[in-house]
């Protein structure tokens, strides 16, 4: 796997961005996280401490305690003489995360629903809802409307799990978000048609929590990860990899 010089890549330079952008507050190994549950870091990528260290504007001792522990949590694999690799799940696997992230969410949504939600938490659901009807409205998407989408996307699931006020619940998703093709960070097929029938999804869904019809919004929010399972499962069998996601170490 072959290495770039740092810079010369484009990759390498939204890259750059994409770990420094807007998180300086965050940790690096939050920082990190975030750039692999989001896709910005593909599958298969070899992480270059030294690299790291310089796109991130940190010293090398955080990257490395960095990387130990994403490979704890089951992010990253560590190869002798290779170093930190993103770790590559099978497809069984990742069906399986969705499946599971359904049935978990959809009960996180029944629980919301039964519960109530606060005005801050209303307040959230709404401006992303009316973000993404905006977003939408423009009929095709530009560039950086994948990273929009996929804020208000995060703000919707993760105000409703909150919602749920529910710890063990919340611990078990975060869980299945670790396999990164499967977190709501991680926007599967951004195909205008696609999008849409997954925003009005989100419409359904807070109208089902805020009519306190648990069932129904349980139901629905199932219904929404499925098929997002099945686009995604659809784009894999049926598109050939793209291998130059992988040939640039980070």
């Amino acid at each position: 796997m072959a290495e770039s010089p740092l810079g010369q890549s484009t990759r390498d330079h939204e890259m750059a961005g994409s770990v420094r952008d807007g998180r300086s507050a965050l940790s690096v190994t939050d920082r990190l996280r975030e750039a692999i549950l989001g896709g910005e870091i593909a599958t298969g990528v070899r992480l270059n401490e030294v690299r790291l260290s310089q796109m991130m504007e940190v010293s090398r001792t955080p990257v490395r305690a960095a990387l130990q522990a994403l490979a704890g949590e089951g992010l990253l694999d560590y190869v002798p003489n290779r170093g930190f690799l993103v770790r590559t799940f099978p497809l069984s696997e990742i069906v399986d995360a969705y499946e599971i992230r359904a049935q978990l969410e959809g009960l996180a949504t029944r629980f919301a629903a039964e519960r109530g939600l606060s005005e801050q938490d209303r307040h959230i659901i709404e401006q992303a809802l009316a973000d993404g009807d905006a977003l939408l409205a423009k009929g095709v998407f530009e560039t950086g409307d994948m990273s929009r989408y996929r804020r208000i996307n995060g703000d919707i699931h993760d105000t409703i799990l909150g919602a749920a006020k529910n710890r063990m619940l919340g611990e078990m998703i975060r869980i299945c978000h670790h396999v990164p093709v499967s977190s709501n960070r991680n926007i599967v097929a951004f195909e205008y048609r696609y999008v849409r029938r997954r925003h009005d999804d989100h419409h359904r869904i807070y109208e089902a929590i805020l009519a306190r019809e648990p069932h129904r919004a349980e139901a629905l929010m199932r219904e929404h990860i499925a098929g997002i399972k099945s686009s995604l499962v659809n784009s894999l069998r049926h598109q050939a990899p793209d291998t130059s996601e992988y040939r640039t170490s980070l």
